[in-house]
């Protein structure tokens, strides 16, 4: 297609992508990178009994998820109103200090209000998922968000590796200053190489009612895929609380069972990042609902081996199907929610859906630890194969 052929707010959606998933992979590389060290950095700050290490670092960590979770709404609809790539902007500034602070934390509390501050002016990733479905053309959207799920889960799965290696070469609080500092760049890189075009002003408060009113939003539509993206990482998590105990059934040895637990978590996460935009490209040629249909159900059946298992390699195999299967599908709904409101509510619309996946973050692991410890392990896969099931279903009468 000739440049001179795309609409103008299309013209830069593929160097956009780019600086997005570059972007997007550096900020949840800084989000969860303390994961490893976290218990020993909060020693470091002063804090000695064992129960109250556990205690801080579950606040300090979660702090981040939950700030995110409540401003996630109101950055999406100050995109819709000032402009997408000034949320970017002020997300990769603001990430890059409060990271650079938290390295000069000297009290547990200013830990997690550093953390708290971290989720209140970040969301870069989901400020990203907003530029990139709206500034990418819509035969191409499932493909664009499907690469930048993949960056977003590639740094699910690089921060905490690197949250094991660095500290021990460089120190705790230089990782944190070194984040910031790569976060400064992805500030950079957004201020400087990120094109986005100038909102036209509607002259009249009449004409911005007929621009509203053309394409109302499908409630229905857009609830269930909120209710879907929450599901799906929902599933995703429900195991974590168990996984460690699951493998010790299966391997001997507490540096085995930790190797084992590591790779069953990362399984899932490569899955995903290798399928996301290949389930996008299918998506944008089959239809977006077909895929997350499939990918539900799907998804719904492979938990009910995982239950099963004999061996704990089985889980990795599993895990990482499941994965491949899963990746795909939040492009799918974020296209979906693109497609069903107007222009104006883009920005506000997908900030509740990530609100939404931040519910499943918090709810899967209480949900697979309450699981857990009242009816047994196994019983974990089974009830969230019945809750995916469901969703597939719910999905599957929508698009009917």
């Amino acid at each position: 297609m000739e440049q001179s052929s795309v609409a103008p707010e299309f013209q830069h959606w593929k160097r956009n992508l780019w600086v997005c998933v570059l972007g997007s992979f550096s900020t949840i590389v800084a989000m969860t990178l303390l994961l490893p060290f976290l218990p020993l950095y909060v020693q470091q700050l002063g804090v000695e009994e064992p129960a109250a290490i556990a205690r801080w670092s579950g606040i300090a960590y979660g702090a981040t998820f939950f700030s995110a979770a409540l401003t996630a709404p109101l950055w999406g609809k100050l995109a819709d109103r000032y402009g997408r790539k000034l949320m970017l902007i002020r997300a990769s500034l603001g990430m890059a200090v409060a990271m650079s602070l938290i390295g000069m934390a000297t009290a547990p509390w200013q830990l997690v209000a550093l953390r708290l501050l971290a989720g209140l002016l970040g969301g870069y990733a989901s400020g990203s998922t907003i530029l990139v479905a709206s500034q990418t053309p819509k035969a191409q959207t499932g493909w664009a968000l499907g690469v930048l799920s993949s960056g977003i889960m590639a740094g699910n799965v690089v921060g905490p590796l690197l949250g094991g290696l660095l500290p021990p070469l460089i120190g705790i609080r230089q990782t944190f200053w070194l984040t910031g500092a790569v976060i400064f760049l992805a500030f950079l890189a957004t201020t400087f190489l990120l094109k986005e075009v100038p909102k036209q002003k509607v002259k009249n408060k009449t004409s911005a009612a007929l621009v509203q009113s053309a394409q109302p939003v499908n409630h229905t539509v857009v609830r269930l895929m909120w209710l879907s993206g929450m599901l799906l990482i929902f599933a995703n998590m429900s195991i974590e609380p168990i996984i460690t105990l699951y493998i010790g059934q299966f391997v001997q040895g507490e540096h085995a069972i930790t190797l084992m637990a590591g790779l069953v978590m990362s399984a899932a996460a490569l899955g995903s990042i290798l399928s996301a935009p290949r389930l996008g490209k299918l998506a944008d040629r089959n239809g977006h609902w077909r895929v997350l249909t499939g990918g539900l159900l799907l998804c719904a059946l492979l938990l009910i081996p995982q239950a099963f298992i004999s061996a704990a390699w089985q889980l990795v195999v599993l895990r990482f199907f499941m994965g491949m299967a899963l990746g795909g599908l939040l492009p799918c709904i974020t296209a979906i929610i693109r497609h069903n409101v107007p222009e104006a509510q883009v920005g506000r619309m997908l900030g509740y859906s990530t609100s939404a996946q931040y519910i499943g973050q918090v709810s899967g692991p209480l949900f697979g630890g309450f699981v857990g410890g009242a009816f047994g392990m196994r019983p974990v896969f089974l009830a969230t194969c019945v809750v995916m099931a469901l969703c597939g279903w719910l999905n599957w009468r929508q698009s009917r």
